[in-house]
């Protein structure tokens, strides 16, 4: 029907200047932040933030001898984490402008979720794999969107219209990892802070094409699946918070 199927990708470049306010902000990154120091290891001396956005997150990853990287195929996105004074490069992460076996850690928070194309994730892993030393670790999370069914009115109005074979499926990512010769190393989960989602903002979240890699209207507009949103109560009325998970796997056989 016309007006059905899924909405559009969101523009990074153009989300640049917003996007760390519509996505929790300082709380969120920090926790997220958190979970990625808690399992980097102790002599890793380098780390790559891969997909590092706005680098609201890659900003919080510091520790006495640590030197962080952000790379981000969005020019907006690089250069706004550029002007927080990282050291940014524009790069596709399955193109990683990085020596193989150069880097003692690459991270990917809520990245993998985003790449719908076939073989994408695995590419991205693999990448993370060929840049990684023995030993290092890839950090990642993973169940993104997953982690946003939480049992709520929205996620009853979503149900029926959720996007099958979810990219960043643990299970799928652990096998693309053991391929690249990564074995677990661990996980952490964090808190989703600010993103209790309310039925106006996922209104318009949902029009705005943020909800692309998880929500495919079936049977109707994105528009009239907005509609449904807005006929629930509490409009303005934060539903619970999701809960992420970050897992982490090694490079090689060494200990990590």
């Amino acid at each position: 029907m016309p007006g059905a199927g899924p909405p559009p990708l969101v523009d990074y470049d153009a989300e640049a200047d917003a996007y760390d306010a519509t996505r929790g902000g300082a709380p969120r990154a920090e926790a997220a932040a958190a979970a990625v120091l808690g399992l980097l290891p102790p002599t890793a001396g380098t780390l790559l933030d891969v997909g590092c956005g706005t680098g609201i997150v890659t900003a919080r990853l510091t520790r006495p001898g640590l030197r962080v990287l952000g790379a981000d195929a969005s020019h907006g996105m690089a250069a706004t984490a550029a002007r927080r004074g990282l050291r940014v490069v524009r790069a596709c992460a399955t193109r990683l402008p990085f020596p193989a076996a150069s880097l003692d850690a690459v991270s990917a928070v809520w990245l993998l979720h985003l790449l719908r194309e076939p073989r994408a994730v695995a590419a991205v892993v693999a990448e993370a794999g060929r840049v990684l030393r023995p030993g290092g670790v890839f950090l990642t999370t993973v169940d993104k969107d997953a982690a946003h069914d939480v049992g709520s009115d929205i996620d009853e109005v979503f149900a029926p219209h959720l996007t099958d074979g979810p990219s960043d499926a643990a299970a799928s990512v652990a096998s693309y990892a053991a391929g690249a010769g990564l074995r677990p190393y661990g996980d952490a989960p964090f808190a989703g802070h600010g993103q209790g989602r309310t039925p106006r903002r996922a209104a318009a979240d949902l029009l705005a094409g943020r909800y692309a890699s998880r929500v495919s209207p079936r049977g109707v507009s994105a528009r009239e699946l907005a509609d449904r949103l807005r006929r629930l109560p509490g409009q303005d009325t934060p539903r619970p918070e999701p809960t992420y998970r970050l897992q982490g796997f090694v490079s090689g056989f060494a200990d990590g």
